[in-house]
């Protein structure tokens, strides 16, 4: 009968290894205490032993706070052979990858559209479900997705957290620091041939070349008006719809786009960044360097049509074009009378 007892003694013994006592055996939990019990919850502080001294944060293994402190050091050891961008997790430099190897496992069962990673295939969706829950304070433009929603604040504070370490000029979004990093690696420079202005992709060069072509391909629908920059035209349609999101904290001035509103804060610091190389004269704005060169160059780069007679601005032009207007007029009266 002993004999019998122990067989079911034992029995229960093993039964009694069930998931959830399991796992309060791996808290070394003795099941002699409740699972609220201090006992119990020292346990799981005990597994978690392992501190950022930065920010507190607490880890069960040393291997995830040695990858978490990266957060804090800016380490990133995981390096990109092919164009040498470095991470911090091995797994954002497995996606990476795929933009070199074209691979892109993850497709989008709406429209078929493939991605390199599942991130940006979450991001992708919320074009199809036309959700923007991320909303902006200041103006009210909406995003799908927080970061963009971040990205778009350094518009209105005109915040520039990407800053290169070769030279120290920053950038709002890591995109344009990338970019501009290349020049100081030596990769390829593109050059523009009649100011000797660098730019970091071939697309920035051929829309900075319309400046000395004259070339215009952007036209507004509204009013005929026609621009060198794609963003340009957006930037003036506001005009038309009468949006003006962009405003100055010291005097409430708003404008149409971030570039008015921070070549107009300088009128406020008195701040000219922009360094004519001839004869060191500083400006507020990019194109008052542009046009002050001309007065170096001799370019004159406005014509008229009627009879060829060239000037450094537009302004001349337009005002010269108004003598034929008035010539034209006249004889059109005398021809009258």
């Amino acid at each position: 009968m002993r004999r019998k007892t122990r067989k079911f003694e034992h029995k229960a013994s093993e039964d009694s290894q069930s998931p959830t006592e399991g796992s309060e055996r791996e808290c070394e939990n003795d099941g002699s205490q409740g699972c609220d019990s201090p006992a119990h919850e020292r346990a799981h502080s005990e597994k978690r032993r392992y501190v950022c001294t930065e920010c507190g944060k607490a880890f069960s293994q040393s291997a995830n706070l040695t990858v978490h402190e990266r957060i804090h050091t800016g380490e990133k050891p995981y390096k990109c052979k092919e164009c040498g961008k470095a991470f911090s997790h091995s797994s954002n430099l497995v996606v990476h990858r795929r933009i070199h190897t074209g691979l892109k496992p993850y497709t989008c069962s709406e429209c078929g559209k493939s991605f390199s990673g599942m991130s940006h295939l979450s991001r992708h969706r919320g074009i199809h479900s036309g959700e923007k829950t991320f909303e902006c304070k200041e103006c009210g433009k909406a995003f799908s997705r927080s970061s963009g929603l971040i990205s778009h604040h350094r518009v209105h504070t005109g915040e520039r957290p990407y800053t290169c370490i070769e030279c120290g000029k920053a950038f709002s979004r890591s995109s344009n620091l990338t970019q501009h990093q290349r020049m100081h690696r030596g990769k390829t420079i593109y050059k523009c041939k009649e100011c000797g202005k660098t730019c970091g992709s071939n697309t920035k060069i051929m829309d900075h070349q319309r400046i000395h072509s004259g070339e215009k391909p952007y036209e507004c629908g509204e009013c005929g008006k026609a621009f060198i920059l794609r963003k340009a035209l957006s930037e003036h349609q506001r005009l038309h719809r009468r949006e003006k999101p962009y405003k100055c904290n010291e005097c409430g001035k708003a404008f149409t786009s971030n570039r008015n509103l921070i070549d107009h804060q300088r009128v406020h610091t008195g701040e000219k960044p922009y360094k004519c190389n001839e004869c060191g004269k500083t400006f507020r704005q990019t194109s008052q360097v542009i046009l002050h060169l001309r007065t170096h160059t001799k370019e004159k780069p406005y014509k008229c049509n009627e009879c060829g007679k060239a000037y450094r601005y537009s302004s001349q032009l337009i005002q010269h074009q108004r003598k034929h207007n008035k010539e034209k007029e006249s004889l059109l009266f005398v021809g009258q009378v």
